[in-house]
């Protein structure tokens, strides 16, 4: 098991979300209604307006103990009370026990971080962004729709690796996994195999969509 650094243990305001799972430097737009979480959100706007995201597991019910803290960085007051708000998020954390769980759940928290790496990791960052290019190129070329590749990708190994992660669509059970791991090359590793399995995928159905079309009966 890698070494957890615990920075400072805190505690936090926590938003449980079904099947959500956010990464450092990723933008979360939210739309708060529930009266407990406009209750919270009007607390944490007093405050440092910093709130745990922790994912909800779609099929048991279970919230994650992992997540990541999201800084409110822009909000809008709707008609009773409620808020549309954009948050980004910040670092990570293990929730250490519950506080309190009414009107809504606070965490004594400790934050956590990635183990120092012990090999250079910019080859195997290359690798992974080459792989999400040729992902995006089969994708576009299947679709027969031009995907425009984004501009800011992080460069460092570490950014990269939440930047990955948090593109994955419709697995986040995955992505918390990912979430999890304090080990930068293990993150980067194991989204090398899932790009590699879907460039395989994509080049396999982009392959018989050329072929199809000469073989079909007219």
């Amino acid at each position: 098991m890698d070494s957890v650094s615990s920075v400072a243990v805190r505690e936090l305001p926590l938003f449980p979300l079904p099947e959500l799972v956010l990464f450092p430097g990723r933008q979360l737009p939210l739309h708060i209604f529930e009266f407990r979480y406009r209750i919270m959100m009007n607390t944490i706007l007093q405050a440092d307006r910093r709130f745990g995201v922790l994912m909800i597991d779609p099929d048991s019910g279970d919230i994650a103990k992992v997540g990541c803290c999201a800084e409110v960085v822009h909000f809008q007051r709707l008609p009773d009370d409620r808020m549309k708000m954009l948050t980004v998020g910040q670092q990570r954390f293990r929730v250490l026990d519950y506080v309190r769980e009414k009107p809504y759940r606070v965490g004594l928290v400790e934050w956590i971080e990635d183990s120092e790496a012990e090999k250079n990791l910019t080859p195997l960052a290359s690798e992974v962004d080459q792989l999400l290019r040729d992902v995006v190129h089969l994708s576009s070329k299947l679709t027969s729709q031009e995907i425009e590749f984004p501009e800011s990708i992080p460069e460092l190994p570490l950014d990269l690796s939440y930047w990955i992660a948090s593109t994955l669509h419709g697995v986040a059970k995955e992505q918390q996994l990912l979430l999890e791991m304090q080990n930068t090359a293990q993150r980067l590793e194991r989204e090398a195999d899932i790009l590699t399995s879907t460039r395989n995928h994509l080049a396999a159905r982009t392959a018989l969509k050329d072929v199809l079309p000469e073989d079909s009966p007219s």
